[in-house]
């Protein structure tokens, strides 16, 4: 229950300094008369209308404390909310070359990839998400799922040498859009993530763009790796050395692609870059949620200023009849 007009309740303050003047009144007000001797009363006891004569100023209190509450039209609300939210179909494909070990993302590109994803996953509650790995080959990992538990254990498991290294961006992309064609969804995107150029693979990546454009998939596209070289393990005579191996990541491909499919290319160049990239892709792509709210109010106040009202009229009849004072 809630108040149309709440301001009104402050009237019932008005009670204190009424109770206040009452008291007063009625100790200046008591009738006395002089007697010679009170012997003859004593051992009496006294009338019950003695302990009723406050009743009708009782009655007028709360007549008053109801008659202000039904001002305030206390209102009765029954409300409820109807929902709809639509997910969206979301492939990520990652590239898991032996480049993507190379340190200006900490620990490691791979690793800070695989931790930036997760986030994403469980932020992204209504959705569809899959996952596609790629190198010189490509490979699903976790087909289009709900239940993003499996998804996260899955994307947890992902780790270099899964399959053979190089760089198939159009393979990676191709098997992402084979995954994502027949999605009913309205909304489909890919968020493909390279730190290379295209070297490997029958398709290439300009192909598979097209083949995104055509089902009406998004593709943003994120080059992972800072500019110049970075640290990167290299196997030697010697074992793993870390050498400083320039950066090479097509820019320009990735570009297209996003142009040509509606997307965006990002540049992710350290740990924080990366993890605002798909905050930003978050953003973009939100899921559609339509609520209506629906509530019906119900005027409670009729009650209360009938109650007031018959309490006024017992008040008036017990003044002047059973409980009549004389002045």
């Amino acid at each position: 229950m809630q108040f149309a007009n709440p301001t009104y309740l402050f009237l019932l303050l008005i009670i204190v300094p009424l109770t206040a003047w009452y008291i007063i009144r009625m100790s200046k007000a008591q009738a006395s008369f002089k007697l010679a001797s009170t012997n003859a009363f004593e051992g009496m006891k006294k009338g019950f209308k003695v302990y009723l004569r406050h009743l009708p100023f009782v009655l007028r209190m709360a007549a008053i404390a109801l008659l202000i509450i039904a001002i305030a039209r206390p209102q009765a609300i029954d409300s409820w909310e109807e929902s709809e939210t639509q997910g969206i179909d979301i492939m990520l494909a990652m590239d898991i070359s032996g480049s993507m070990l190379a340190q200006d993302l900490q620990p490691n590109r791979l690793e800070a990839v695989k931790k930036v994803a997760s986030e994403f996953i469980t932020d992204r509650k209504n959705d569809n998400i899959g996952l596609v790995i790629f190198a010189g080959e490509t490979f699903t990992q976790c087909p289009m799922t709900t239940d993003h538990k499996v998804l996260l254990n899955l994307l947890n498991e992902v780790d270099f040498g899964m399959i053979e290294d190089g760089t198939a961006i159009g393979l990676g992309l191709a098997n992402s859009v084979n995954r994502l064609k027949d999605s009913e969804s309205k909304s489909k995107i890919i968020i493909l993530l390279t730190d290379g150029s295209n070297n490997r693979g029958q398709i290439a990546p300009m192909t598979a763009a097209d083949l995104a454009q055509s089902y009406g998939i998004r593709v943003y596209t994120v080059g992972a790796g800072t500019k110049g070289t970075a640290p990167t393990p290299v196997q030697t005579p010697f074992g793993i050395r870390m050498q400083n191996m320039p950066v090479d990541i097509d820019e320009d491909v990735l570009t297209e692609i996003a142009n040509l499919t509606g997307g965006r290319y990002f540049r992710a160049v350290d740990n924080e870059s990366l993890r605002e990239i798909y905050q930003e892709i978050d953003k973009l792509e939100k899921y559609l949620i339509s609520v209506q709210n629906v509530s019906r109010k119900q005027e409670l106040f009729l009650p209360y200023a009938l109650i007031a009202l018959a309490l006024t009229f017992i008040e008036l009849i017990l003044r002047r009849t059973w409980l009549r004072t004389i002045p």
